[in-house]
């Protein structure tokens, strides 16, 4: 059958039209056959049309097969990433499909009607807006991009990122940080720059901690196999190269990178936005991403309305009380604040319900014109709140959501005044270009 495909390949290689003109490979071509030379030894039958085509398209899947892609290891790392991904996707979005399920009590709303669409989250690397199911994973790959301009960066990143547990982390980089301190202390000693792959240590240790093995690699270290003293066979090593002088201190200062890396963590977008003056500014219609209940709360939470005119029935201490409110406020992971300012225009924003108040205060100050002037927030209730004090949204009863009341600092802006100078408008122009009107 080879030389079958062999002659028809001789056969069909050029057109008799003129010589060095190359067959086309559209299929709708007629191939024609190359005659014989009259000093040709033996004259042949020329395959029929059917034939030339049949055996054309079986060596060009013979040729396929005998060039299989090759992967480089990046390729292999970014394969075996994509499927992680891929999979740990897939089980968010699973997670999700059930929470939402359990969650049938919370009420949803018309996506029209609701006060914000929805939590939003940025990227740090890429500045890319985010859902809640999206962050992780757009995390990820945004990670392991940064492979191809900075390694070291790269690793330090998944080391940091994709470990939870903050005890095996520290663990790893300490031996890592050891193989530094050993090789630089003893940069002519071989072994202190071949890693066993199949000791203990570094299995426990190291191994077990993703992006460990890929710093390593960022370093210098290569996968060689090695002969064993009193085994048979080889087996797998990371071996560096000796290094000069100034490559020792580059390690160190790649491995004060990797003692110093932090996780990389989606940041909240506030989705800062400006309503004009409204007599719905008190009305809240949240999304289910604020929820944060639990299947088991949410089994409890018909129960706990139930027993609700008992409890106001009875006489409960101060502690009671206060432990049913710390309750009422876990069941949210985010607020929604406005802010009415003195010219009756509303800010809006997204928070985490455990953010500070200096976090709040900060948010505010950004948006202003004049946001370096004092100003005080007046809570619901007359409470006044302190942009000194560290104390969270939630235990201000500022969850799920609030309407604060906005004052200059009376003193400042008589001082102001005085001086002739007053800004006309509050809020920044970029927000005040899409302002809104509350529905």
């Amino acid at each position: 059958m080879k030389k079958f495909f062999e002659d028809i390949k001789k056969d069909i290689k050029f057109k008799s039209a003129g010589p060095g003109k190359k067959l086309t490979e559209d299929s709708s071509s007629k191939p024609e056959v190359v005659q014989s030379s009259s000093g040709a030894k033996q004259n042949r039958y020329a395959p029929s049309e059917g034939a030339q085509r049949a055996g054309a398209a079986a060596l060009a899947r013979i040729e396929q097969q005998q060039r299989p892609k090759v992967y480089t290891s990046q390729d292999a790392i970014r394969n075996q990433v994509k499927r992680e991904l891929e999979a740990e996707a897939a089980a968010l979005a699973e997670r999700e499909k059930d929470t939402s399920a359990e969650g049938a009590k919370v009420p949803v709303r018309d996506p029209s009607c609701l006060s914000v669409s929805g939590v939003y989250f940025t990227c740090p690397l890429t500045g890319a807006t985010l859902t809640k199911s999206e962050r992780d994973v757009h995390i990820k790959e945004a990670i392991f991009m940064r492979f191809e301009e900075d390694a070291v960066e790269a690793s330090v990143m998944m080391v940091h990122t994709f470990n939870k547990d903050k005890d095996k982390v520290k663990a790893a980089v300490d031996i890592i940080s050891k193989y530094v301190e050993n090789i630089c202390k003893n940069p002519s000693e071989e072994k202190y720059r071949r890693i066993k792959l199949s000791n203990k240590v570094f299995q426990e240790k190291v191994h077990c901690v993703e992006g460990s093995r890929e710093f390593l690699q960022a370093l210098g270290f290569t996968s060689v196999m090695l002969p064993v003293e009193g085994q048979e066979g080889e087996e797998e090593f990371l071996v560096l190269p000796e290094q000069s002088p100034d490559a020792l201190e580059l390690m160190k200062e790649r491995r004060d990178r990797l003692q110093g890396g932090e996780p990389v963590r989606a940041q909240l977008d506030r989705q800062p936005q400006a309503f004009r003056p409204s007599s719905n500014a008190q009305r809240f219609e949240l999304p289910p991403e604020f929820y944060n209940l639990t299947a088991e709360e949410l089994k409890k939470e018909q129960q706990q309305k139930s027993d609700l005119v008992e409890k106001n029935a009875m006489l409960r201490t101060k502690a009671m009380r206060e432990r049913d409110e710390q309750r009422e406020r876990r069941k949210y992971n985010y607020t929604l604040l406005r802010i009415r300012l003195p010219d009756g225009n509303l800010l809006q924003g997204t928070f985490y319900a455990w953010d500070r108040l200096p976090v709040l205060f900060g948010f505010v100050r950004e948006s202003l014109v004049d946001g370096w002037q004092p100003f005080e927030l007046i809570a619901p209730g007359g409470q006044k709140l302190q942009e000194s004090e560290e104390v969270a949204l939630a235990e201000c009863n500022l969850v799920p959501a609030a309407l604060l009341t906005f004052s200059w600092d009376a003193a400042v802006q008589a001082d102001i005044a005085a001086a002739g100078g007053k800004s006309p408008t509050l809020l920044k122009p970029a927000l005040l270009d899409k302002i809104k009107t509350l529905s």
